[in-house]
């Protein structure tokens, strides 16, 4: 049994091949940066300790100095290979009906 000023939360990092997990039991008041720095996620993926970190909660973007509640998922957030924008420009393009309007 967890003491009564500790949270529960996970880390979650994931690529196209793999993901990973870490259920995590954290002092109250523990920020973001500290779960992601006692998950290990940075030893299990190197690549990910080049970059700046962005990071969200359930899918809602949040800062590394943020406090976490209990039962926050933390997702490690990769950079974007494309500009979702410019891709969907490129896929409208290719569609034959859209061109077919102009």
């Amino acid at each position: 049994m967890e003491p009564v000023d500790s949270i529960r939360v996970r880390v979650v990092y994931a690529l196209p091949q793999r993901q990973s997990t870490v259920e995590l039991v954290l002092p109250r008041g523990a920020t973001v940066e500290e779960a992601i720095t006692k998950s290990g996620m940075a030893a299990e993926f190197p690549a990910m300790s080049g970059q700046p970190l962005q990071c969200a909660i359930f899918g809602r973007l949040v800062a590394l100095d943020d406090p976490l509640q209990d039962g926050d998922r933390i997702e490690i957030l990769r950079p974007l290979i494309a500009d979702p924008k410019q891709t969907r420009r490129q896929a409208a393009a290719r569609n034959p009906i859209n061109r077919a309007r102009k």
